[in-house]
């Protein structure tokens, strides 16, 4: 008789983590508020008026570094990106996104 043992010490989802990222969050909305450091040649205005991170033609943030994949602005990025939590219920939700996305 075989028995099988399970391996409860080995994790069934892989360790979330913005090395391992599409850095999906880099492709929202991002609003921005009066209290940012933001360069100036990353602001653009939506058509409301309002002042949000400039987005590239393929509606990715301009401040990402596309050969790293990492925010070239990372100590003054928008209050709305330092809020968007890594592994968080919205994280999850967009890169669950993602990953349909390329299926």
């Amino acid at each position: 008789m075989s028995q099988t043992i399970p391996h409860t010490q080995l994790p069934t989802e892989p360790e979330v983590s913005c090395s391992t990222c599409a850095a999906c969050c880099c492709q929202l909305e991002v609003m921005l508020f009066g209290d940012n450091d933001v360069p100036q040649h990353l602001i653009d205005t939506d058509q409301w008026g309002s002042e949000v991170m400039r987005r590239l033609d393929d509606n990715w943030c301009a401040a990402l570094d596309r050969n790293s994949m990492r925010c070239t602005i990372y100590e003054v990025r928008p209050l709305i990106c330092r809020e968007f939590e890594l592994g968080a219920a919205e994280c999850l939700e967009e890169r669950q996104g993602i990953a349909q996305a390329y299926r």
